[in-house]
C-alpha cells in the first residue's frame, strides 16, 4: 500500500511540474496532508489505549481459565479500527493467538472474553498483547504497540494416596500422636532466616535487628515426626531418551506425597535441586517442614515452576541440608538414578538418626541394581516407572 501511495505522489508531482496545473498541486497537498494527519492521529490515539486482564493466575490440571480482557480508549480521538491480538501458550490450549478487530470511540471501551485450559504443569505467559491501528484510508500503514504479559501457574497433578508406608524411628510410627512434642523451646541451638509460614513466636527480634534480616530460633527436638521431600531435577541424573516424562513423573510423585502427608496432619518440607525461571536467583524456593493447607499450596507452586537444570549434584546438596535436620526426620529422595555418592550420603543420614527412602522415578535407571546396592546400606527403595505404579500407595 505504501509503495502504491508513494508512486502516486511521485506521479502527481511530475504531472504538476510538467503541466504546472493548480489542480494537481492541490491534490498533491491534500494527499500529503491526509498522510501526515492520519499518521499523527493513529499514533496519538493508540498511545491513549490502555488494557487490563482479569483472571485467576493459578489453576489445577484440566481446569478452565476464564480471561476477561478490557481495552479502553482514554483519549478523545476515536480509532476507526483496532486489532487486538494476544499470544497464548500451547500448554494453555492456545494453539492460535486470540485475535479480534473492533473500533473505539473517544473515551470508550470494549471487553473480550475467552477461555483457556490448563493442559500442562508449569508457569506460562498470557500475552504480550499487540494493539494495531492505522488511518481509515490506509495511507500511513499499520502502527502497533506491545502491552505487558501476565503469568498463569498450573499446579502439578496430584494422585490421591491412601496408604504410604514411610520408614520411621519414632515409637508412634509415621503418624502424629495425640499430644506430640516436636521441639523443646528451652533448648535453642541456632538461628536461620525467616521463611514464609514460620510462627512469629519463633522470631529472634534482637538478632533480626542486628542483621537487618528476619531471624527465627531453632529448637532441639524431643520427638521428631518430620518429612523432607528431596526432588532431584538435575539433567544428568535422568535418561536422555525419557528425560521429560521421567522428570514430570518425579514432580507428580513429590506433589502426591506432599498432599498425602499434609492430609495426615504431619509436617512436610521440600528441597528441589533444579531451576525456577521466575526466581531472582533462578533457584526454586526450599521449605523446612511445616504443616497445613497453606503450606502445601506454597510447595505445589514451587513444584509447578520447577524445571530441569545442570544443578549442584544432589549428594552435595544433601550434605549441606542434613546437618540442619533433627533426629528422626524422614528423608524421601525422588530421583531418576542413584550413584554411589548419593547412596553413601543417605547412609550417613541413617547413621545420624534420620530415616531414608529412595524413590526411583521413570524407566531410565537400573532399578534392580540400585536396589541391591541400597539394600547393603539398609536403604529402602521404591521404583515407580509410571503413574500406574502409584497404585501400591492407593490401597
Amino acid at each position: 500500500m505504501l509503495d502504491t501511495f508513494f508512486s502516486l505522489l511521485v506521479l502527481l508531482l511530475l504531472v504538476a511540474s510538467f503541466l504546472q496545473d493548480d489542480f494537481a498541486l492541490t491534490l498533491l497537498y491534500l494527499i500529503l496532508g491526509a498522510f501526515a494527519a492520519g499518521t499523527w492521529w493513529s499514533r496519538h490515539a493508540l498511545g491513549q489505549v490502555a488494557h487490563e486482564r482479569e483472571f485467576s493466575d493459578h489453576a489445577f490440571l484440566g481446569e478452565k481459565i476464564n480471561i476477561q480482557l478490557r481495552v479502553k480508549n482514554q483519549g478523545w480521538l476515536p480509532l476507526p479500527w483496532l486489532e487486538v491480538r494476544e499470544a497464548l501458550s500451547v500448554a494453555l490450549g492456545g494453539s492460535k493467538p486470540f485475535q479480534r478487530v473492533t473500533q473505539l470511540a473517544g473515551r470508550a471501551g470494549v471487553q473480550f472474553e475467552y477461555t483457556l485450559e490448563a493442559l500442562k504443569r508449569g508457569c506460562y505467559p498470557v500475552g504480550p498483547l499487540i494493539l494495531s491501528t492505522g488511518d481509515i484510508l490506509g495511507l500511513s500503514g499499520a502502527i502497533s504497540s506491545e502491552g505487558s504479559s501476565q503469568f498463569i501457574t498450573v499446579y502439578p497433578k496430584i494422585v490421591p494416596l491412601k496408604s504410604v508406608r514411610l520408614p520411621s524411628r519414632s515409637p508412634h510410627g509415621t503418624l502424629r500422636h495425640a499430644r506430640p512434642l516436636f521441639e523443646d523451646p528451652t533448648r535453642v541451638f541456632g538461628k536461620r532466616e525467616y521463611v514464609a509460614g514460620d510462627s512469629l513466636r519463633r522470631v529472634d527480634w534482637k538478632a533480626s535487628a542486628s542483621t537487618g534480616q528476619m531471624q527465627v530460633k531453632l529448637f532441639e527436638p524431643s520427638i521428631a515426626l518430620e518429612t523432607l521431600l528431596v526432588l532431584n531435577l538435575a539433567v544428568d541424573d535422568y535418561s536422555f531418551r525419557s528425560r521429560i516424562d521421567d522428570t514430570e513423573l518425579a514432580v507428580v510423585i513429590a506433589a502426591s506425597l506432599a498432599s498425602w502427608i499434609v492430609s495426615q496432619k504431619q509436617t512436610v518440607g521440600l528441597l528441589v535441586n533444579g531451576r525456577d525461571p521466575l526466581a531472582a536467583d533462578g533457584l526454586p524456593q526450599n521449605f523446612p517442614p511445616r504443616k497445613g493447607q497453606a503450606h502445601l499450596m506454597r510447595l505445589l507452586e514451587t513444584l509447578a515452576r520447577a524445571e530441569m537444570s545442570a544443578a549442584v549434584p544432589l549428594p552435595i546438596l544433601l550434605q549441606r541440608q542434613r546437618a540442619q535436620l533433627p533426629w528422626g526426620t524422614t528423608l524421601i529422595v525422588i530421583t531418576g538414578s542413584a550413584g554411589d555418592a548419593l547412596l553413601d550420603e543417605l547412609y550417613q543420614a541413617r547413621r545420624a538418626g534420620q530415616n531414608t527412602l529412595l524413590v526411583l522415578a521413570g524407566r531410565g535407571a537400573p532399578a534392580s541394581e540400585i536396589s541391591h546396592k541400597a539394600g547393603i546400606f539398609g536403604i529402602p527403595v521404591v521404583s515407580i516407572a509410571s503413574e500406574h505404579d502409584l497404585d501400591q500407595w492407593r490401597k
